[in-house]
């Protein structure tokens, strides 16, 4: 049986391409510094509401001149024509992917879709990949019971998944711990990118639902998020290096598996 890692990904790019740091930094200078040391050792860099609002657009544009790919990691929430415009916006941009909240409804994820489709198509644009974030890595089942949501976190992320997987998203932003039904109820072509991943030797800070990167690669993820453990390494690429050699030793033994299979 195999895993759902999507084999062609080591073949095409390396695990490198599938490895994603969070540039969680607060000045464009330090954003330039780290893409400067790592645009080689990495497959996209993840720019989230601090770095984009401190900056904006011109930080896309520093990373792509770099050579770099961008996830750009703002979760918009609104109604469907706002989110859809913003989509818009970052497609625009170049990036290679954005993520929107799955809470935010059917309806809000199919006009998103729609609208990329039509801006690409209509000004010959790449299309990026629309990611749905399911429950954010540091809830827990009593955060989500505080605010009304009465199901388990993995029953939540699977509802939430189902939902974007209707709307035609091309995957969900998820944690290792919800991959494999996942991956059961919406198949190996949905892609999962997966945050709350660290190092066995690393502390968890606010993320609640960790697994390592080998445990997230055999789990089945098809993108993994990293911050933390390669910006504060004494040495930041051979960090990167160190969780690529990792996610390579987890994707052989699952190709490994898939031939028994």
């Amino acid at each position: 049986m195999t895993l759902g890692w999507p084999f062609s990904g080591f073949r095409q790019g390396g695990a490198k391409s599938r490895l994603i740091f969070a540039l969680d930094v607060g000045s464009l200078r330090e954003a330039e510094q780290l893409v400067r040391t790592l645009a080689r050792e990495i497959g996209l860099f993840k720019i989230g509401k601090q770095l984009f609002l401190h900056a904006g657009p011109p930080v896309v544009r520093m990373v792509r001149d770099r050579g770099g790919e961008v996830f750009l990691d703002l979760k918009f929430h609104d109604i469907p024509r706002t989110v859809a415009k913003a989509a818009a916006e970052a497609t625009r941009m170049g990036v290679r992917m954005f993520d929107l909240h799955a809470s935010g409804s059917l309806a809000m994820m199919q006009q998103t879709v729609t609208e990329v489709n039509r801006v690409c198509r209509n000004e010959q644009l790449r299309r990026p990949k629309i990611l749905a974030v399911t429950v954010l890595t540091s809830l827990t089942r009593e955060d989500l019971r505080r605010v009304g949501v009465q199901a388990g976190v993995e029953s939540q992320v699977v509802r939430l998944a189902r939902l974007a997987h209707e709307a035609s998203m091309d995957g969900v932003v998820a944690s290792p711990l919800e991959i494999g039904r996942i991956r059961r109820e919406c198949g190996r072509g949905f892609l999962i990118v997966t945050p709350g991943v660290r190092m066995a030797k690393s502390g968890w800070d606010d993320q609640k639902r960790v697994l390592t990167p080998e445990q997230a690669i055999l789990a089945g993820a098809d993108y993994i998020v990293v911050g933390k453990p390669i910006r504060d390494a004494k040495d930041p690429q051979a960090a990167a290096r160190e969780i690529v050699a990792e996610m390579e030793r987890a994707g052989a033994g699952q190709r490994v598996r898939g031939r028994e299979a």
